[in-house]
C-alpha cells in the first residue's frame, strides 16, 4: 500500500524539526543510562547533562569512561538527591567497576540481579533508604573489593554466602536493622582489611573468636552491636590492626593481655561496657598507640605508668574506679591533647609539668579526690579549650598564666577549695562561654576586664567571698543567659547597663549586700525566667515593668527594703513561685494574687492588706462591712434576674432545636466500618453543648453515651454549604473535605490496637460526623501539660511511648502502601482507661508513592509547630522520616514534661533546648522532676532514642521498626537489671560526660 504524500511530508517535518526523537547516534551504554535517568526522581536536576542527543555518555555528570574504548567504567552520583529503586540496568554496563550512589534516596529492596554487575570492584550504596534482607547473591561478584551499605534499613541476618567473598577488603554495614547473630563465618574472608558492623541491633552475641583469623584486618569496628561475654584472646593475633572499637556493648570480664600484642594499633576504644579488673601489663609494647578510651566501665586499680609513657594523644578513663595518683610520666607525652579522667577515685596532685610539652585542649578531671594547685603550664601551647575540675579538693589560686589563655571556651572549677583573687585577664577571656567558680573561697572584685568576655553565656560565681559592685561593663555581655552570684559579699547598686542583657534568662543574686533601686529598663529582659534578689538591701518601689516580662515564672524579692504598693502588673505573670515577704510593702493586694498558692508570699509586710487573714487587720475589715453588704444585695438581685432570663431562653431554644433536629435526622447518611450496636439517631440526639469535650478550628468533639451504656467520641466537622464567591470559605471547606476523606480512607481500612478505631461516619449537606471509640483519659498533650501530670509516672510514660511507636511502625512498615501521619504530636495520642495509647487525627495523612520514587512534595506544610522536621519545613518533601522526627519530640515531651515550644526556650524549640541543657547543666535539669529518680538510667536510654529520632539529618534517624525494637530492649533490660545488680548511669550522648555531676 502506498503512503499518502501528505503523511510523508508530516513524517519528515516532525523528525527533522526534533532530532532527539531519533537518538540514533547515542551509544548503547548511553541509552541504558538515559533509560535509568527516566526511571529516577531527580528534583535537583542533577542529571540534566544526560542528553540523549550526545554520541557518548562520557561527558555526562558523574560518568567516567575508559579513554581507549569509551566504555563506561565509573559512575559516581553521590549527594545528588535522586530517588527511586536501584537501577538494575546498570549491570548491563559490562565494564562498570566503580559505582557510588552515596547519600541519596534509593529505596525498596536491593535486587538479586546485582550479581550481574560482575566487573564491580567498588560498590557504595550508603546513606539511602534500601530495605529488606541483604541479597545473598551479592557475594557472587567475583572482583568486589569495597562494599559499603551503611545507613540503610536492611534487616534480618547477614547471609552465610558472604563467607564466599574472595577479594573483599572493605565491608561496612553500619546503621542498619540487622538483628541476627554476630556471624562467625565472616572470619573466613581473610582478604578483609576493614570490617565495620557498628550500630546494628544484633541479637546478644559474643565476639566470634574466628575474627582472629582475619590476619590482614586493619580496622575492626563493632560499636553498639549488642555484644556480650568476654573479649576473645584471639584478637591479639591481628598484628596489622590499627583501629579496634568495641564500645557501647555489654562486654564483661577483664581486658585480655593478648591485646598488648597489637603492635600496630593506633587507637583502642572500649568505652561503655561492663569490663572489670585492672588494666593489663604490657602497654609498653603498643608503641603506636595514640588513643586509648576505656571509660564508663568498672575498671579498678591504678593507672599504669607504662600506659602514660606512651606517645598518647588522647586518654579517656572516666567513670571507672581507678585509685591512686596519676603518673608524672603523662606530662611527657608530646602529642597529648585530651585527658578525661572524671568520675574515678584518683588522689594526689596533677603532674606539675602537665601541658608544658603537649598541646592540651581538653582536660576533665572532675569528680575525683585530687589535691594541690592547678599546674601553671596547662596552656603553655596556647590551645587549651576546656578545663573541667569540679568536685575535687584543689586549692590555691588560679595561675596568672591562665589569664592569657585566650583559647579557653569552658571553665568549671566549682566545688573545690580555691582561694585568692581571680587574675584580671581570666575574667575577660574572649571565647569562654561557660565560667563556673561556684563553692570555693575566691575573694576580691569582679574585674572591669570582663567587658572583653563577649562570648560569655553562663556565669556562675555563687558561694564565694567576692566583694565590691557588679561592674557596669557586664552590660556589654550581649550573650549572657545566666548570671548566678548568690552567697557572696557583693555590695552597691545594680548597674543600669544590666538592662542591655536581652538574652538573660536567670538572674540570681540572693544573699549579698546589694542596695539601691532596681535599674530602669528591665522590660528588655524578655527572656528572663528567674529573678531572685532575696536577702539584700534593695529599696524603692517594685518596678511595674516586672509585670511585663513574658516568661518570668520565678520571682523572689524577699528580705529587702522595698516599699509602696504591690504592682498590679504582677497579676499578668504565670508564676510558679512568688515571694515578696519581709519588705515594707503597703496598700491593697491585687485581687488575682490573693490565691492560696501565694498565701505565704507576702508575710512580714505589716502595712499590706489583702484577703489573707495574715495580712488584713480586724479594724480594716469592720470598716468595709457596710459597703460589702450593699454590694452583695445588688449582686444577689442582679443574679436572680439573670437566672430567670437564662431559663426562659433555654426552654425556648431547646424547643426550637428539637424541632430542627427532627427535620435534619432524615438527611443523614451512615457509612460504617465495623459492626455497630447503635444507630445514627442515638448520636444525633446527644450533640448538645453540654457534651462538648473539645473544639478546634475545624469543628467540635462530643462525648456521647449510648443506650447500651458505652461511650463514643464524635467529631463534628463544619462544611457543606458555601456561598459562591466566598473564596476563603471555599478554600477552608476544601481543606476540611480533604481532611474528612483522608480520615475515613485511612482509619476505615486500618485495624491496629494502637490506632484509634473509627466506628462510622455520618454525612449531611451541612455537617460531617466521625464516630470514634471514646478515650477516657483524653489526649497525652492535655494530660502531660496540665495539673494532672502527676498521674503519669515513668512506667506509664514509657508504655505510652512504646504503644505510640508500635502504631507508627504499623503505618510505616505493615500498611501497603505505607502511610505517613504528618501530624504526630502529643495532642494526637489518645489514652484509654488503662493509659494505653492510640494514634488519632489522620486528617493530613498521606500514602507514600507506591512507585518508589522517594519522598513526595506537598503544596503546604502540615503538622504543628515544634514537631515539624527541619527538612520538611524547607523542602515540603514528606516521608516516614518526618513522622520519626515528630515522634522523637513526643519522647522528649514525655521525659521533660515540657511543651515543644515554650517562651522560656527563647528562640529554641524543645529539641534544641534539650541538647543545650544537656551540655550546660547535665541530665538532671532535663528530666521532669515529677519522675522518680530510681528510673533515671532507663529514662536516659529512652532520651537517647528521642535524640536519635530528632537527628537533623533524616538519614541518621532510625526507622520506626528499629525504634520499637530499641524501646522494647530498654524495657527488657530494665526488668533484668531490677532483678539483678543495680546498673550505673552511663548515658553516652553527652559532649562532656562530666556534666552529669555538674549540679551538686
Amino acid at each position: 500500500m502506498l503512503l499518502h504524500p501528505l503523511f510523508l511530508l508530516f513524517f519528515f517535518f516532525t523528525f527533522f524539526s526534533n532530532p532527539s526523537l531519533l537518538s540514533f547516534s547515542l551509544s548503547q551504554e548511553g541509552l541504558y543510562l538515559h533509560t535509568i535517568k527516566l526511571s529516577l526522581d531527580d528534583p535537583d536536576s542533577a542529571l540534566r547533562s544526560w542528553n540523549d542527543r550526545d554520541d557518548t555518555p562520557c561527558s555526562w555528570f558523574g560518568v567516567s569512561c575508559d579513554p581507549q574504548t569509551n566504555s563506561v567504567h565509573s559512575l559516581d552520583l553521590s549527594n545528588t538527591n535522586i530517588a527511586g529503586p536501584f537501577p538494575s540496568l546498570l549491570c548491563r554496563l559490562q565494564n562498570l567497576s566503580f559505582l557510588s550512589l552515596y547519600n541519596n534516596s534509593i529505596n525498596m529492596s536491593l535486587p538479586s540481579v546485582i550479581s550481574n554487575c560482575t566487573s564491580l570492584h567498588h560498590l557504595d550504596l550508603s546513606q539511602n533508604l534500601l530495605t529488606g534482607e541483604l541479597p545473598a547473591s551479592i557475594s557472587d561478584l567475583p572482583n568486589l573489593r569495597y562494599l559499603d551499605l551503611t545507613g540503610n534499613n536492611f534487616s534480618g541476618d547477614i547471609p552465610e554466602s558472604f563467607a564466599r567473598f574472595q577479594k573483599l577488603e572493605v565491608l561496612s554495614l553500619v546503621y542498619n536493622l540487622l538483628d541476627g547473630p554476630m556471624p562467625a563465618f565472616l572470619g573466613n574472608i581473610t582478604s578483609l582489611k576493614m570490617l565495620n558492623l557498628s550500630y546494628n541491633p544484633f541479637e546478644p552475641s559474643r565476639i566470634p573468636p574466628e575474627f582472629g583469623n582475619l590476619m590482614n584486618l586493619e580496622v575492626l569496628w563493632l560499636t553498639q552491636c549488642n555484644l556480650v561475654g568476654e573479649i576473645p584472646e584471639s584478637l591479639g593475633r591481628l598484628k596489622r590492626l590499627t583501629d579496634l572499637d568495641l564500645a557501647l556493648n555489654n562486654l564483661d570480664g577483664s581486658i585480655p593481655e593478648s591485646l598488648m600484642e597489637l603492635s600496630s594499633v593506633v587507637q583502642i576504644e572500649l568505652y561503655n561496657n561492663s569490663l572489670t579488673g585492672e588494666l593489663p601489663s604490657g602497654f609498653s609494647k603498643l608503641t603506636s598507640l595514640r588513643l586509648f578510651d576505656a571509660s564508663m566501665n568498672g575498671l579498678t586499680g591504678e593507672i599504669p605508668d607504662e600506659l602514660c609513657q606512651l606517645p598518647l594523644e588522647s586518654l579517656n578513663l572516666y567513670e571507672n574506679k581507678f585509685e591512686g595518683k596519676l603518673p608524672e610520666s603523662i606530662a611527657n607525652s608530646p602529642g597529648l591533647y585530651e585527658l578525661r579522667l572524671f568520675g574515678n577515685r584518683l588522689t594526689g596532685e596533677l603532674p606539675s609539668n602537665l601541658g608544658k610539652n603537649s598541646p592540651m585542649r581538653w582536660i576533665d578531671v572532675s569528680n575525683n579526690q585530687f589535691t594541690g594547685k592547678i599546674p601553671g603550664n596547662l596552656c603553655e601551647k596556647g590551645e587549651l579549650e576546656e578545663l573541667l575540675m569540679i568536685n575535687n579538693q584543689f586549692s590555691g589560686e588560679i595561675p596568672a598564666s591562665l589569664g592569657s589563655c585566650e583559647s579557653l571556651t569552658r571553665v568549671r572549677l566549682g566545688y573545690n577549695q580555691f582561694s585568692g583573687e581571680v587574675p584580671a585577664g581570666f575574667w575577660g577571656l574572649p571565647h569562654v562561654y561557660l565560667l563556673e567558680l561556684v563553692s570555693n573561697s575566691f575573694s576580691g572584685k569582679i574585674s572591669d576586664a570582663i567587658a572583653t568576655a563577649k562570648n560569655l553565656s553562663i556565669f556562675i560565681i555563687s558561694k564565694n567571698n567576692f566583694t565590691g559592685m557588679l561592674p557596669a561593663e557586664m552590660g556589654r555581655l550581649e550573650n549572657l543567659v545566666k548570671l548566678l552570684a548568690t552567697d557572696n559579699k557583693l555590695n552597691g547598686s545594680l548597674p543600669e547597663s544590666l538592662a542591655n542583657l536581652r538574652h538573660l534568662s536567670s538572674l540570681d543574686l540572693r544573699n549579698n549586700k546589694l542596695s539601691g533601686e532596681l535599674p530602669s529598663g528591665i522590660k528588655s529582659w524578655k527572656n528572663l525566667n528567674e529573678l531572685n534578689l532575696a536577702n539584700n538591701e534593695f529599696t524603692g518601689e517594685i518596678p511595674e515593668e516586672i509585670g511585663n516580662l513574658p516568661v518570668l515564672n520565678y520571682l523572689d524579692l524577699s528580705g529587702n527594703l522595698f516599699y509602696g504598693d504591690v504592682p498590679l502588673g504582677l497579676q499578668n505573670l504565670k508564676l510558679n513561685l512568688l515571694n515578696l515577704s519581709n519588705n515594707h510593702l503597703s496598700g491593697e493586694l491585687p485581687p488575682f494574687l490573693a490565691k492560696e498558692i501565694y498565701k505565704n508570699s507576702f508575710l512580714g509586710n505589716p502595712d499590706l492588706c489583702g484577703h489573707f487573714e495574715s495580712l488584713c487587720n480586724s479594724k480594716a475589715e469592720a470598716k468595709s462591712q457596710g459597703s460589702l453588704w450593699l454590694l452583695r444585695s445588688i449582686f444577689v438581685l442582679a443574679g436572680f434576674v439573670f437566672i430567670v432570663g437564662v431559663i426562659w431562653f433555654y426552654l425556648k431554644y431547646r424547643k426550637f432545636k428539637m424541632a430542627k433536629r427532627e427535620i435534619e435526622k432524615s438527611k443523614w447518611t451512615l457509612m460504617s466500618f465495623h459492626k455497630l450496636d447503635f444507630s445514627e439517631y442515638e448520636i444525633l440526639d446527644c450533640l448538645d453543648d453540654d457534651n462538648i469535650i473539645g473544639s478546634g478550628s475545624s469543628g467540635k468533639v462530643y462525648k456521647v453515651v449510648l443506650n447500651n451504656g458505652e461511650a463514643v467520641a464524635v467529631k463534628k466537622l463544619f462544611g457543606g454549604l458555601r456561598k459562591e464567591g466566598e473564596k476563603g470559605d471555599i478554600e477552608k471547606g476544601q481543606v476540611q473535605d480533604n481532611a474528612f476523606e483522608a480520615e475515613i480512607d485511612t482509619l476505615g481500612k486500618i485495624r491496629h490496637k494502637n490506632i484509634v478505631k473509627l466506628w462510622c461516619c455520618c454525612v449531611t449537606r451541612d455537617y460531617k460526623l466521625l464516630v470514634y471509640e471514646y478515650m477516657p483519659n483524653g489526649s497525652l498533650g492535655d494530660l502531660l501539660h496540665s495539673s494532672k501530670k502527676g498521674l503519669l509516672d515513668w512506667p506509664t510514660r514509657f508504655k505510652i511511648a512504646l504503644d505510640a511507636a508500635e502504631g507508627l511502625s504499623y503505618l510505616h512498615h505493615d500498611c501497603v502502601p505505607p502511610i505517613v501521619h504528618r501530624d504526630v504530636k502529643s495532642n494526637n495520642i489518645l489514652l484509654d482507661g488503662d493509659f494505653g495509647a492510640r494514634l488519632a487525627d489522620f486528617g493530613v495523612a498521606k500514602v507514600i508513592d507506591s512507585t518508589g520514587k522517594g519522598p513526595k512534595s506537598m503544596s503546604v506544610i502540615a503538622g504543628s509547630c515544634g514537631y515539624i522536621a527541619p527538612e520538611y519545613a524547607y523542602t515540603l518533601r514528606v516521608n516516614e522520616k518526618s513522622d520519626i522526627y515528630s515522634f522523637g519530640v513526643v519522647i522528649l515531651e514525655l521525659i521533660t514534661g515540657r511543651l515543644p515550644v515554650d517562651p522560656e526556650f527563647g528562640e529554641k524549640d524543645l529539641v534544641k533546648w534539650v541538647c543545650y541543657t544537656l551540655d550546660q547543666d547535665g541530665i538532671d535539669q532535663v528530666i521532669d522532676r515529677k519522675l522518680d529518680s530510681c528510673y533515671k538510667e532507663e529514662i536516659c536510654r529512652v532520651l537517647n532514642i528521642g535524640l536519635l529520632c530528632t537527628s537533623p539529618l533524616p538519614i541518621n534517624r532510625p526507622s520506626m521498626r528499629k525504634v520499637v525494637k530499641m524501646l522494647q530492649e530498654v524495657g527488657a533490660e530494665n526488668q533484668l537489671k531490677s532483678s539483678s545488680k543495680d546498673g550505673k548511669l552511663t548515658p553516652y550522648y553527652y559532649e562532656d560526660a562530666s556534666d552529669q555531676g555538674s549540679v551538686a
